[in-house]
């Protein structure tokens, strides 16, 4: 909420400093509005002002881009002023939109009425008192999101004008304010004639170029910005198409990336906005580029886009040995770096082994890639061990690399003129899986930025390679289940067979046997029909699955099916309460041997988990254009996030396994399968208090034809 403290604003001691400095400043306004002009352009924004805040009116001190009548006056009552509420709080005050703001005095605000502006940001002026006097201001009509960026170079501008006011102003006429100012921002700066004559450049500028930081400017400057100069797809920029002398030509240069390639140091990219200057009566007296660092901002944004080739990358590859390449040729793009290797740990061996590499320095790749990782030694090898990420920023200088393995790897790295690398381990919550690592011909001294990028794109891998790692053991069982299906039924089915009729037959003749015998003959057979149901169950789903036993389709009664199902049941079942709810008739087309064997194992699952006297409930009922068979028990029930796995093969629950309650896992696996090639569904619901609700549903056939 704003603030406007008249005992602040009327205090005689500001006053009274506030009329110092304007008879101090008195004359020097064009001074001013060049401090108000390049608060403007530094911060890309069309008005600006330096402001002295009196009892009853506001001092223009500086202006630029101002409306006419504040221009021609160089004063405006308080009510057109947000100095007034900068100076009432003493700090930085800023809006983003003034009429979308819940503080009414600004939502409805002179300017925002008047003028229509909508944004602003404002630092206060101090005395040598450290007393707020006034403000420095710069404002917009269009809605701003203003960065700290911003608000530090006006920070900056206000904090010189404290050192400089009252007492240094003198200075001002011949340029040394604005050279202290100027000097001491982040942002370089370089300004020409009208000759396109380099004639100043801050020592920000000049460090960004490679120059020394203090003295005169040397005679080569522009062929000197030639040679480091280029556009962001890297072509050479030619002294006429820089920015500077583009704006020298007439034309507005806002935020354009300009990259920076000194001899021996890292591409840096700059994002530069230059005007011309124009001079009293409108004659052109030269132009000005001012140089905001851009360099990691747009390594972010190049990794955002890095990400998203990587995740359409994997998206398509079957292995990471097939996805490697292109994934690290995005990461090496992304970096502006020369190479980068991917290692994977093997699962049969535990050595970490080279499975793909990207080489874009067009060199020899020699002896570089495919090395074999030593656990704890080297870049890659520490990165294993550790399961951190290693940076080193020059392996040249590097005290830590001191094994002869490390030193030898260090050789050829310097061969190849490799001099910064950072590793970076690939791996899918705790589990490692490998290690990525990358090479840069150039020292780098971001390493907290380029390790999290890093990590990002790491973690994609490690994603994809547990994923794919899972598919492979899910296949690996499925074959497993297959090869036992086929054993089952081409090698166990037909001595099954022979035993279980044998067994039977000594079974039902063994009178002649004593009690010990009999009970043997009736345990082998028993034990055997067990087996055969087993083998004729495993068969029935091979044959389902692969589509080799198909369905014999004709018009059945689901509900007199469902009815004879519960008889069977009934029979089978000691103290059962079976409570049945069926239509008088509900058809549809199926195979009636199918749907009664599933309905058979649902009851029999039903009846077998049920405690004795408990009850079960079926209910068959049309359902728009399906039939629903439900199955409801009372008994033990299956964990909620069991349900979905209980109709994979040989799958049983918990639950059921820690009662020792027998059973193959193969029943709801065969219901399911025949439901599924019948066009239905089938689903497990929690039964509350306890208890497992089957819920069936299968298409209805249409009216009989006649």
């Amino acid at each position: 909420m704003v603030m406007l403290d008249a005992a602040v604003l009327a205090n005689p001691v500001r006053l009274r400093a506030v009329e110092r400095a304007l008879r101090t400043l008195q004359g020097r306004a064009a001074r001013a509005d060049d401090i108000a002009l390049l608060a403007a352009r530094l911060l890309d924004a069309p008005m600006a002002a330096v402001t002295l805040v009196g009892n009853d009116e506001e001092h223009f001190l500086g202006m630029h881009g101002l409306p006419e009548e504040f221009q021609q006056t160089r004063r405006a009552p308080l009510e057109y002023s947000v100095c007034k509420y900068v100076v009432c709080a003493d700090h930085v005050m800023l809006s983003r939109n003034m009429s979308a703001e819940p503080d009414e005095a600004l939502r409805h605000h002179a300017i925002v009425r008047e003028y229509g502006i909508r944004a602003f940001v404002s630092v206060p002026v101090h005395n040598d008192d450290d007393r707020p006097i006034g403000s420095v201001t710069v404002l917009d009509r269009r809605t701003r999101d203003w960065t700290g960026e911003q608000v530090d170079m006006l920070v900056t501008i206000a904090e010189t004008l404290i050192v400089t006011a009252p007492t240094a102003v003198a200075g001002l006429d011949e340029g040394a304010f604005l050279g202290a100012l100027l000097q001491s921002l982040d942002a370089g700066v370089v300004a020409c004639d009208a000759a396109g004559r380099v004639v100043f450049a801050n020592r920000a500028m000049r460090e960004l170029r490679g120059l020394p930081l203090d003295g005169p400017l040397p005679d080569d400057y522009e062929d000197s910005a030639v040679a480091v100069l280029t556009t962001p797809d890297e072509r050479s920029m030619p002294w006429e198409q820089t920015p500077l002398i583009r704006a020298l030509h007439g034309e507005t240069v806002i935020n354009e990336d300009v990259h920076v390639h000194v001899p021996g140091h890292r591409c840096r990219v700059s994002a530069t906005t230059a005007r011309p200057i124009i001079g009293a009566g409108g004659r052109l007296v030269g132009a000005v580029a001012v140089a905001h660092e851009a360099t990691a901002l747009r390594r972010a944004e190049k990794f955002r886009a890095c990400h998203l080739a990587v995740e359409q990358v994997l998206k398509r590859s079957w292995s990471a040995a097939e996805a490697a390449p292109d994934v690290l040729r995005a990461v090496t793009g992304a970096l502006g770096w020369p190479a980068a290797e991917l290692f994977l740990v093997d699962d049969a061996t535990g050595v970490l082994e080279a499975v793909g590499h990207w080489d874009a320095s067009g060199f020899d790749p020699d002896d570089f890639f495919g090395h074999s990782p030593v656990p704890g030694e080297g870049i890659t090898g520490r990165a294993w061990q550790t399961g951190r990420a290693i940076w080193v920023p020059d392996i040249a200088l590097s005290p830590e690399l001191r094994s002869a393995h490390e030193r030898e790897r260090v050789e050829i790295c310097l061969r190849r003129g490799v001099r910064t690398a950072l590793a970076v381990p690939v791996r899918d919550g705790g589990t490692l899986f490998g290690v990525l690592t990358c090479y840069a011909g150039t020292q780098e001294y971001e390493p907290d930025l380029l390790t999290v990028l890093l990590d990002g794109v790491a973690a994609q891998i490690g994603g994809f390679v547990s994923r794919r790692r899972a598919q492979e053991l899910s296949r690996q069982l499925a074959r497993a289940q297959s090869d036992f299906v086929d054993l089952v039924g081409h090698e166990l089915r037909t001595p099954l067979t022979s035993i279980t009729a044998n067994a039977t037959i000594l079974a039902e003749e063994s009178a002649g046997l004593d009690a010990d015998g009999r009970q043997m003959a009736t345990v082998i057979a028993r034990n055997a029909a067990a087996l055969q149901r087993i083998a004729d169950t495993l068969l029935d789903l091979a044959g389902l699955d692969s589509g080799h036993l198909g369905l014999d389709l004709r018009r059945v009664d689901l509900a007199a099916l469902v009815a004879e199902a519960c008889t069977r049941a009934r029979r089978g079942a000691d103290r059962l309460t079976l409570i049945t709810e069926l239509p008088a008739e509900l058809h549809l087309l199926a195979d009636p041997e199918r749907l009664r064997q599933m309905a058979d194992d649902l009851l029999s699952n039903a009846v077998r988990y049920s405690p004795p006297g408990a009850s079960v409930h079926v209910t068959v009922r049309a359902e728009g254009q399906m039939a629903n068979l439900c199955i409801t028990d009372t008994g033990i029930g299956t964990p909620a996030d069991e349900r979905a796995r209980v109709f994979d093969r040989f799958y049983r629950g918990s639950n059921v396994r820690h009662q020792g309650t027998t059973g193959s896992g193969l029943g709801l696996s065969l219901a399911r399968a025949i439901v599924l090639l019948h066009g239905g569904t089938i689903r497990l619901e929690e039964n509350r208090p306890t208890g497992t609700v089957v819920d069936v549903r299968l298409p209805l056939a249409g009216p009989p034809t006649t």
